[in-house]
């Protein structure tokens, strides 16, 4: 690049180039001394300069949890996906997994820029691997637990690429669970992985520079959909690897899916943060640790809340024990892969019950039946223990999480040579096919959505199918309540499970949508007081003024933070678009609690012709009254704003969440 090669160091360094990114953002990645950067800063056209960054990693069932049928519904309505281009950043994948096969699958469009490093098919359609960030911060790809190419050994990639557009895959099961059928969410999709994360000294490495030219890659590629199971930590707009080359794919039309990240439960824990654990152990295992290798044990809960049924697993398995019963009513979850040896979980009143017999019966003896998979159980869908909650810190006017997805014990494609859960000390199980949790599972399902909406619906932008998944999602479970949090058992907020759970099938037709133009995300940028300059960099326009500055993206959630207050009051200028064939009037209706007031003005849209536009305004006002104190969720109050439709089926609802500011900032 002539710009390095202007460059001048006294010590006669000479600046390393690594990437040139022609669509995420116009620059480049390099490694320069501080003499270097200095110049670099001063040249014309310089607009920002940014240091490199970690990145982190954050079912044969789910299809039909998802309510997706091969006969009616958004599979055939979609073609099952058909041809749309999902692009997973990631650990990279096995090319050889059935999941990956293309039987079936129709001629690679024309559209398709892309190569393969490794196999290739109809299927998979492109591999690409991204590792000169790593290499240059002097990291060095481990040559045992790892390949330096798209191929992936650690199987998180090889689980989520599956997880989208994955193939179907007769006569599949994790050692006896959840025998069935795999298949994708989108399983006529393609896929094209770009592996950026990578195992060095111990643990996954993912750079920004990297991660980076993945994604320009991936747009210079054609891909449709992006799916990144990553996250960074909590940084402005601005300073953000993946917010501000997001915006750039949303520009191209590509829908760019994140996951929330396993920091929960506590609020303010969407993506990336820091949380310190105090780890307690019970004395008594340590002390009779001898006594109790090779038996069962019974864990009483009871030590306060303090000591979790994590921690006593793993003391019980540290101390050599055959197997557990646990007595406890927390709701932890417990991720299958992390154990070795039988458990059981019973919830205290049933505990009672195993300590009488045991105390009562010599010789106590207990046996456990596994491999037993329950289908339409009670009170489904929740939200899992790990998963993080909102309020988010960037952007605090912007509801997060979105909405709630499929992430616990999700069965995907494994890959051959790295074990799927250890027995004991030594040895280890091997399968093709594996049980994962976390909201990067819960992101490919969402990815595969998106692209069987895309494939359906070719003119939406990503913020209408962003709305449409949103404002039809479902809040009530199985048991027709609110959707429990699983740490406490009792319904939960949006903060936990933002707009509700997606719903693939009603999401295909929500009669409106909150459509978001580039314009105005450029005016919520200017009413954060973002500077002309970042602005230029986030969205890569210089056309633009602030003058029409506000706090409307026209997100179809609405949320207003609490500073060192208990009231507050705004109005949120809004506009509804409709997607509908037919003209329409669509009323108002607006369910609020105590302390919160909304009025909706007009309370009636009405809409002559399908893209036809209404606008209206909410204004929102909250008193939570002189007694409330910020709560550990930091939730204030929500309620729900929902326009139903006068003569005709579609009804769309987005919630309305007050939430008091972060007091750890």
């Amino acid at each position: 690049m002539s710009t390095l090669s202007s460059l001048s160091s006294p010590d006669g360094d000479t600046p390393t180039h690594l990437y040139t990114y022609n669509h995420v953002v116009d620059g480049f990645s390099a490694v320069l001394s501080q003499t270097h950067l200095d110049q670099v800063q001063k040249l014309p056209g310089h607009h920002a300069t940014y240091i490199e960054t970690f990145g982190h990693l954050h079912s044969t069932y789910t299809p039909k949890f998802l309510g997706l049928k091969k006969d009616a519904g958004l599979w055939p309505a979609s073609g099952f996906g058909n041809d749309i281009i999902v692009g997973v950043l990631h650990t990279g994948l096995w090319p050889e997994s059935d999941s990956f096969e293309d039987e079936d699958m129709p001629p690679v469009p024309d559209r398709w820029r892309g190569t393969c490093e490794v196999g290739v098919n109809r299927k998979l359609i492109g591999a690409r691997s991204f590792s000169k960030g790593m290499k240059q911060y002097g990291l060095n790809i481990s040559t045992t637990d790892d390949y330096d190419s798209p191929r992936d050994f650690l199987g998180h990639g090889t689980h989520t690429s599956s997880t989208a557009p994955g193939s179907c895959v007769q006569k599949v099961e994790s050692f006896g669970y959840a025998k069935g059928t795999a298949i994708g969410v989108a399983p006529m999709a393609r896929i094209a992985m770009y592996k950026i994360m990578f195992f060095s000294n111990g643990s996954l490495k993912a750079m920004a520079t990297d991660i980076l030219a993945g994604m320009d890659q991936a747009m210079a590629d054609g891909v449709d959909v992006l799916s990144l199971s990553i996250g960074f930590p909590a940084s402005t707009f601005d300073t953000s690897p993946i917010a501000t080359r997001a915006f750039a794919a949303l520009k191209k039309g590509i829908f760019v899916e994140c996951s929330a990240g396993n920091l929960g439960p506590d609020a303010y824990s969407i993506f990336n943060g820091a949380l310190g654990l105090q780890r307690l152990v019970p004395e008594l295992l340590t002390e009779n640790a001898k006594f109790l290798a090779g038996k069962y044990i019974f864990c009483a809960y009871d030590y306060d809340g303090n000591v979790t049924v994590y921690q006593q697993f793993k003391e019980v398995q540290r101390i050599g024990a055959a197997g557990a019963v646990f007595s406890s009513d927390s709701r932890q979850y417990l991720s299958s892969s992390n154990f070795s040896m039988p458990f059981v979980t019973v919830n205290p009143k049933d505990g009672e019950l195993v300590k009488k017999y045991i105390i009562n019966t010599e010789n106590a003896s207990v046996s456990i039946k596994f491999q037993i998979t329950k289908l339409g159980t009670k009170r489904a869908p929740q939200v899992a223990y790990f998963s993080s909650r909102g309020p988010d810190s960037e952007p605090p006017w912007i509801l997060k999480p979105d909405i709630l997805a499929p992430g616990v014990d999700i069965l995907a494609a494994w890959v051959p040579n790295r074990p799927v859960k250890p027995i004991r000390e030594s040895d280890y199980l091997f399968s093709d096919y594996a049980l994962m949790s976390g909201t990067s599972i819960s992101c490919p399902h969402v990815a595969g959505i998106a692209a069987l909406l895309k494939a359906m619906q070719h003119d939406w932008s990503s913020a209408a199918i962003r709305s449409a998944m949103m404002t039809t999602a479902y809040l009530l479970d199985t048991a027709n309540s609110t959707i429990t949090d699983i740490r406490i058992g009792v319904s939960g907020t949006p903060l936990d499970f933002g707009s509700g759970h997606v719903n693939p099938n009603k999401a295909m037709d929500p009669g409106l949508v909150y459509d978001i133009e580039v314009h105005d995300y450029i005016n919520y940028l200017c009413a954060l007081n973002y500077t002309s300059l970042q602005i230029r960099v986030l969205t890569g326009t210089s056309n633009f003024t602030c003058e029409n500055a506000n706090l409307d993206p026209n997100y179809p959630s609405f949320m207003i933070i609490l500073n060192n207050t208990k009231s507050a009051s705004f109005t949120f200028k809004w506009v509804l678009t409709n997607v509908d064939d037919t003209s329409s009037v669509n009323t108002a209706a607006v369910k609020a609690p105590a302390g919160m007031k909304v009025v909706v003005q007009p309370e009636t849209a009405t809409f002559d012709r399908k893209y036809s536009k209404a606008e209206f305004n909410l204004t929102l006002s909250i008193d939570l009254g002189i007694t409330v104190s910020p709560k550990c969720n930091y939730l204030g109050n929500f309620g729900y704003l929902t326009w139903h439709e006068n003569i005709g089926k579609h009804m769309v609802r987005s919630p309305i969440v007050s939430a008091f500011a972060n007091s750890t900032k």
